[in-house]
């Protein structure tokens, strides 16, 4: 909700630009408003509308590799804990007790991401969970070992659980996004520059205003875009949990 409200003030803003130059082309002198002053607000705009272009796509580009990281490290985690899973129920009974304990933490962690709610994921950084977390490692690390077999797969466990361990520490640091906050607002003045130069090019008739209006619609969703995909845990374009939801699934009793 707070990412659409964003969109929408992008949107008020750069039709506000719009009717303000409209309003100075009805105020300028005519002489103001001849070719050759025209010719050079277009040069000038044709510059920061390529460069706020160049910017847009280099941030759809950023934010769109950081959904698709995060999304890629959440399969590769499904599987690690699929294994983990497996491993800890060849290890034998001594193992069942902290197994159910992984298991456990593991669905509740899928719930809170399921939310798609920053309140909500926010409780993945706890710091009861993150002990949690460190504690299953350490206790993995003390299960006792009766032959080759088993210490063989307390070692590959523990490189397991640290995998996990490490993939979680990444969704938890891409919560809040990785976008710059002064890269989108050096973006919202070029876009203010670029669409007062429109109103101040463009005869104020229907045709117009409603090209004009299309454009203002784009760009907000294009800054929609970016920060929707830049804080991939909540919003309407999130993580897939998929993966996670059917790692799930196929756990064994």
């Amino acid at each position: 909700m707070t990412h659409f409200l964003i969109a929408l003030g992008v949107f008020a803003l750069v039709l506000a630009c719009t009717l303000f130059g409209m309003y100075l082309r009805k105020t300028q002198p005519a002489q103001h408003m001849q070719k050759p002053s025209m010719k050079a607000i277009q040069l000038a705009t044709g510059l920061i509308a390529t460069l706020a272009a160049l910017v847009m796509g280099l941030l759809v580009s950023s934010s769109k590799h950081t959904l698709d990281t995060v999304n890629n490290e959440l399969v590769h985690n499904a599987v690690n804990f699929l294994q983990l899973d497996r491993l800890l129920q060849a290890y034998g009974p001594e193992a069942q007790p902290l197994r159910h304990e992984i298991i456990r933490d593991y669905v509740e962690a899928v719930d809170l991401l399921a939310t798609s709610r920053r309140d909500e994921t926010a409780l993945l950084a706890g710091q009861d969970r993150l002990h949690r977390l460190g504690d299953y490692q350490v206790r993995l690390m003390a299960l006792p070992v009766g032959n080759d077999t088993q210490r063989q797969i307390r070692d590959e466990a523990v490189k397991l659980q640290g995998a996990i361990v490490a993939t979680r520490w990444l969704v938890l640091m891409q919560r809040e996004g990785t976008i710059s906050t002064p890269l989108i607002v050096v973006l919202l003045l070029w876009l203010a520059v670029i669409f007062t130069a429109f109103g101040l090019q463009s005869p104020p008739n229907p045709a117009v205003i409603c090209a004009l209006v299309l454009c203002g619609v784009s760009a907000a969703g294009a800054l929609f875009l970016i920060i929707e995909m830049g804080q991939p845990l909540d919003g309407l374009i999130h993580i897939s949990l998929a993966p996670l939801q059917d790692a799930v699934a196929r756990l064994q009793p």
